[in-house]
């Protein structure tokens, strides 16, 4: 906890992006300086940026990013759906605290048209997520160019639903109840 107030320690972001419909990745990062620190630290032991070696530059922690998303939507809700992305968390349970979680989404346009005559059709989409965890000594020893924190990779697939709620009508009811009610008859006699 922050000695300043009883809040965890952390960073909140809120807020509205508004993306094109082509792919694209969001990314919450830590800084290039400080992994190139957490690096050092991982594989030596001490900071060897900046001049002489420091011996613990984080003070016996390397930056946590460990996230909990509360709620990251792509449109409004689908009603009849659930959003994979609410209350999503991913811990980072690795000793270190440092890792990558990227998180891939895959968005179908759907149009949703309630069974109520009064509410309207809804332009929304329907997210299919996959979710992968990369390890620090992973992205050290490729060498890569992505930093550790949170990447959201969302692409859009060419093809759309149309979803719409509807009630059989009357007579195929009452006809299924026939069907029931005569297969009743001739099972018990």
């Amino acid at each position: 906890p922050n000695p300043k107030n009883d809040r965890p320690q952390g960073c909140t972001l809120i807020g509205t992006i508004q993306i094109p419909r082509v792919g694209g990745t969001l990314s919450v990062t830590v800084s290039p300086t400080a992994w190139r620190r957490a690096t050092s630290l991982l594989s030596f032991g001490v900071d060897l940026l900046d001049g002489p070696p420091e011996p613990d530059p984080f003070h016996g922690k390397l930056p946590n990013v460990t996230h909990h998303i509360h709620s990251l939507t792509f449109g409004p809700p689908f009603p009849p759906g659930i959003d994979p992305l609410r209350n999503a968390q991913h811990v980072m349970d690795n000793g270190s605290g440092v890792a990558l979680a990227n998180i891939a989404v895959k968005l179908v346009p759907t149009s949703y048209v309630s069974q109520n005559p009064f509410s309207s059709e809804v332009e929304t989409y329907q997210a299919s997520v996959a979710r992968h965890i990369v390890q620090p000594e992973t992205l050290a020893a490729q060498r890569s160019t992505l930093l550790p924190g949170l990447m959201v990779t969302y692409d859009f697939t060419p093809l759309a639903v149309r979803h719409r709620e509807r009630r059989e009508d009357f007579l195929v009811f009452l006809s299924s109840l026939m069907g029931i009610v005569g297969g009743v008859f001739v099972t018990v006699g």
